[in-house]
């Protein structure tokens, strides 16, 4: 059994199989998924998990090297999007409208919906990779 790291079997599944430059998404309980798109679902009520618990642990285990997050997180969500500055302070990022974000998530390897109930917690994440040359 497995005793550290993301214990659900899909999530840590989907994680392994990422290859550089494939892209994916953790959103909030309301998130539309787009058709065809993966789905982790890890929402059981509102706030649990919660956005920063899940991407806590997702953060141990992945590579990230690019992310996109929507516009209007930095007026209706401060304080995450400070948590989000903080916990990938050197990673190159964009921020877009969040009708672009939700276009632009059609094309994720997967999705992972939690429990969050807070303003414009969506973030897509681009894999990079974990040794240099």
């Amino acid at each position: 059994m497995k005793k550290k790291g993301i214990l659900n079997v899909q999530l840590s599944g989907y994680i392994a199989a990422l290859g550089h430059m494939d892209t994916f998404m953790i959103g909030d309980a309301g998130m539309p998924v787009p058709k065809g798109v993966p789905v982790v679902d890890l929402a059981l009520c509102g706030g649990v998990p919660t956005f920063i618990q899940t991407m806590d642990a997702v953060l141990e285990e992945t590579e990230v090297e690019f992310y996109t997050l929507a516009e209007e997180i930095v007026e209706k969500n401060p304080k995450l999007y400070a948590y989000i500055k903080e916990k990938l302070p050197d990673t190159d990022n964009e921020m877009i409208p969040h009708t672009d974000l939700k276009k632009m998530s059609e094309n994720v390897r997967f999705a992972v919906r939690t429990g969050e109930f807070t303003p414009y917690p969506n973030i897509i994440l681009r894999a990079g990779v974990a040794f240099s040359a």
